[in-house]
């Protein structure tokens, strides 16, 4: 089958002892094919080569080699999308070392816990994101070199990369250090609900998924103006903005600016984007704002991060020209679900529908008790086939033995706590999590770090986050907060502790309503019961709506 060649031909690329990621995703390509299309915030645009890619990344490995950075050595970036930090990672990759994204939107204290869980030997930074990496209460001194990129360094003990790659040896960035399929490439973290985030590792292998992802459940084609809107600082926007492209040797754009409907529309037709991806909350976010009247060109549409609602779809036809494709995945193990934009894949898209089992995956619905598939229709716990799915990688979380109860006793299964039910025709539909995880505009969040911040004041005894729905962003953080004895939950307070979360955590996370209540409601053994708090919710706005 000639779905099974290409999953066999991204796995034998990427698996292969002799494997180097910068040689597969930057210097196999010719030196003058386009690579990059860095867009400003004013819509300029500049057009960066494989062989300017190169160059650049070169010489970031030299300055990184200059630190001692070598193989397996981790490298964090708090960098603003462009050529800069794409040349950051691949320089790293170059060099045999672990990149370790930061999102910009981070406070010191989320920094910190990243910085530390990864062990980073440096972490490159824009001098605007510069203030957050100084020691405070939040962001304890570590053992990390701070490498200015785009300045002269001014805090004691920094250094900027211009002055280190100089005091470099040129030619240790020449050969490219192979690492193989399993060796480690990204080290990421991702969202928990009872402790810390956890580290995940991905192997190079692991990008053997995405390759295949972009090209049948994106569909993206040599001549497609691609856009992943999604930030690089997560694993959706890492990989299919920027990793996926550059192994397929496929241009893509990287916007420097902020997110803002109307500049987003202009973006769309300046450039004529013919595959684009996005969040729902962006699609939402274009619905209610008037789009060009003309040069918008897409071609396949697709969405992940969250559940895709039917409201998208009841608008983009006539807006954009086609449907939104819903995907789905997870930080852990990838894009696994999707409705294809592949023609050899490609079904009709159904309302509420992840759609099917991407290639190289096998997929299924247990029952809620048992390892047993599920009855055709019937809701149960989404499971990976683990001995049936060629590009799964993941066998637990960094520096823990965390991470097992994921998996069946005999390992047969990885169980990705959401409930969903499968269709006759293979169709998966997403119900709900069976955790607590948060998805607020693309972006999971674990209660625990946002409860972490809100218990760090004295008025706060005890406090439980969950995501509340939301009309634009799916769900929005809301908190329920028991006020210490002696304090009183004002809306003074309410604001307080909203402006303590975007300054300790970071600024798209806050509670944007913050509840105060005399108790939370527990299990027996003393838990929190968030699922008690979201139902309560939704029965509020149902009640609401019906008014």
């Amino acid at each position: 089958m000639e779905m099974d060649r290409d999953v066999s031909a991204a796995l034998a690329r990427f698996r292969e002892p002799s494997a180097c990621a910068a040689e597969i995703l930057c210097d196999r390509h010719p030196p003058r094919a386009l690579a990059l299309t860095i867009v400003d915030d004013d819509l300029n645009a500049r057009e960066v080569t494989f062989g300017e890619l190169t160059e650049a990344s070169r010489r970031v490995a030299s300055a990184l080699a200059a630190l001692g950075v070598g193989r397996g050595d981790r490298v964090a970036t708090l960098m603003e999308k462009g050529i800069d930090l794409v040349a950051a990672m691949v320089g790293t990759w170059r060099l045999g070392a672990v990149y370790v994204p930061l999102f910009t939107a981070f406070a010191p204290g989320a920094i910190s816990l990243r910085l530390e869980g990864s062990c980073a030997k440096a972490v490159l930074v824009d001098s605007t994101q510069r203030p957050k990496l100084n020691p405070g209460p939040d962001l304890p001194a570590g053992d990390w070199q701070v490498v200015l990129t785009d300045s002269t360094a001014s805090a004691p003990g920094d250094l900027d990369l211009a002055t280190l790659g100089g005091r470099g040896d040129p030619t240790l960035a020449d050969e490219n250090v192979v690492i193989g399929g399993s060796g480690d490439f990204v080290h990421m973290f991702t969202s928990g609900t009872t402790g810390k985030p956890k580290g995940v590792v991905h192997p190079l292998l692991y990008a053997a998924g995405w390759q295949v992802y972009l090209e049948r459940a994106i569909g993206l084609e040599a001549d497609d103006v691609f856009w992943c809107a999604a930030d690089p600082g997560w694993a959706y926007g890492l990989y299919t903005g920027i990793v996926g492209p550059l192994a397929l040797g496929r241009p893509t754009i990287l916007f420097e600016g902020r997110f803002d409907p109307g500049k987003t529309w202009e973006l769309l037709a300046k450039f004529g984007v013919s595959n684009f991806a996005a969040a729902p909350t962006v699609y939402r976010s274009l619905s209610a704002s008037a789009p060009p009247l003309k040069g918008i060109a897409i071609r396949c549409a697709s969405s992940a991060g969250e559940p895709l609602t039917a409201d998208v779809n009841e608008w983009a036809p006539t807006a954009l020209g086609v449907e939104v494709h819903d995907h789905f995945g997870q930080t852990e193990v990838g894009m696994i679900l999707a409705n294809h934009h592949d023609p050899q894949l490609a079904h009709p898209v159904k309302a509420g529908s992840m759609g099917r089992a991407t290639p190289g995956w096998e997929i299924a619905v247990l029952d809620p008790d048992s390892d047993s598939v599920a009855e055709v229709g019937a809701y149960g716990r989404l499971a990976i086939d683990c001995e049936r799915s060629p590009l799964m990688t993941f066998g637990g979380y960094h520096g823990t033995t965390s991470g097992s109860e994921k998996f069946s006793a005999d390992r047969h299964w990885y169980l990705l706590g959401d409930v969903a039910s499968v269709d006759a025709d293979g169709d998966f539909s997403f119900q709900a999590r069976d955790d607590d995880v948060i998805i607020m505009a693309g972006y999971r969040i674990g209660p625990f770090e946002i409860e972490s911040v809100l218990l760090q004041h004295p008025a706060v005894l005890e406090c439980a986050v969950i995501g509340a729905p939301d009309p634009a962003r799916g769900e929005v953080l809301e908190a329920f907060v028991v006020a210490a004895p002696g304090s009183l939950g004002t809306a003074e307070l309410s604001e307080v502790l909203q402006t303590l979360v975007k300054e300790q955590y970071a600024a798209h996370a806050y509670p944007r309503t913050v509840h105060f209540v005399t108790e939370l409601p527990r299990t027996p053994s003393g838990k929190v019961r968030r699922e008690a708090l979201r139902s309560r919710r939704r029965r509020e706005f149902a009640a609401a709506d019906a008014q």
